[in-house]
C-alpha cells in the first residue's frame, strides 16, 4: 500500500480543514487506517484511527469532538475533517495503514505511511 496525504494548509483558529489520504493498491480495504501528527520537537503522537469497514473509530482525548476520520474503500481513500482548530493542532500529519487490522492507537504497529502534509494554525 502506498499512501499519499494532502489537504494541509495555513488557517486562522477555530477554522476547518479536511486532510485526505490517496491509497494505491487492492489491499487498502483491509487495513486499519490511522492518522498521527508530529509538532516541532515533539514526538509523533497519534490523532485517529478507523477500522477496515469504517465501522469503528478512536480518536486521542485532544482532538475528540472536533476532528471526524472517516474512509471510502470504494475510492482508496481516508479523509480527517478537522474543525474547530487550534495553533497546537499545527504539525505534520501523516496517514498510516495498519495491515494486521488492530485498530492501534501505537505507530509501531503500522506497515505503511505517507509522505505527511503540513498543518498550521494562526491564533
Amino acid at each position: 500500500v502506498q499512501l499519499q496525504a494532502s489537504g494541509g494548509g495555513l488557517v486562522q483558529a477555530g477554522g476547518s480543514l479536511r486532510l485526505s489520504c490517496a491509497a494505491s493498491g487492492r489491499a487498502f480495504s483491509r487495513n486499519d487506517m490511522g492518522w498521527f501528527r508530529q509538532a516541532p520537537g515533539k514526538e509523533r503522537e497519534f490523532v485517529a484511527v478507523i477500522r477496515w469497514s469504517g465501522g469503528r473509530t478512536s480518536y486521542s482525548d485532544s482532538v475528540k469532538g472536533r476532528f471526524t476520520i472517516s474512509r471510502d474503500n470504494a475510492k482508496n481513500a481516508v479523509f480527517l475533517q478537522m474543525n474547530s482548530l487550534k495553533p497546537e493542532d499545527t504539525a505534520v500529519y501523516y496517514c498510516a495503514a495498519d495491515n494486521s487490522r488492530r485498530f492501534s492507537v501505537n505507530e509501531y504497529e503500522y506497515d505503511y505511511w505517507g509522505q505527511g502534509t503540513q498543518v498550521t494554525v494562526s491564533s
